[in-house]
């Protein structure tokens, strides 16, 4: 379901841009986040965030589940990773700082989450936020069903 060709490329792009923004808002990027977000780009799909602790080097430090979470949440916070609420899972962002509304189609088979963006969508919910006298401060929409692949439709 996803689009790359390339998958070291679009790793080495995530952090790329992820070096960018961190630089331009003058944020640490420090080793742990990098690869925490590397970890995530690698999976390709949904990854819980104790199987990137199972994945992480622990020669190099004692790393607990905390700090694996707050690297997330930093990820998080700067549109780097998307978090899949439904699946308790992270997933990196294509497009981090574009906007953070966003929608997810999440095959119920392979677990994979393909990232899509709709401005129709976007606006429908800010009107009907606003209508309702509602701030929305974050918007993900999470819709299961079953991928082309899965199906053996091509």
């Amino acid at each position: 379901m996803h689009n790359c060709t390339t998958h070291s490329d679009c790793i080495a792009e995530a952090l790329q841009r992820a070096e960018e923004i961190c630089d331009a808002r003058d944020l640490r990027f420090t080793d742990l986040r990098r690869k925490v977000l590397e970890l995530v780009w690698e999976s390709h799909g949904p990854i819980k965030a104790y199987d990137i602790l199972d994945k992480l080097d622990h020669r190099i430090a004692a790393i607990k589940p905390p700090t694996v979470y707050r690297a997330l949440e930093f990820l998080t916070e700067n549109g780097l990773v998307h978090k899949i609420n439904s699946l308790n899972a992270f997933v990196g962002c294509g497009h981090p700082l574009k906007h953070r509304e966003c929608y997810f189609l999440i095959c119920s088979d392979c677990g994979e989450a393909k990232e899509c963006c709709n401005p129709d969508i976007t606006d429908l919910i800010s009107k009907t936020s606003r209508r309702n006298e509602f701030l929305a401060e974050h918007v993900t929409l999470e819709i299961t069903g079953e991928c082309s692949d899965c199906r053996g439709v091509h």
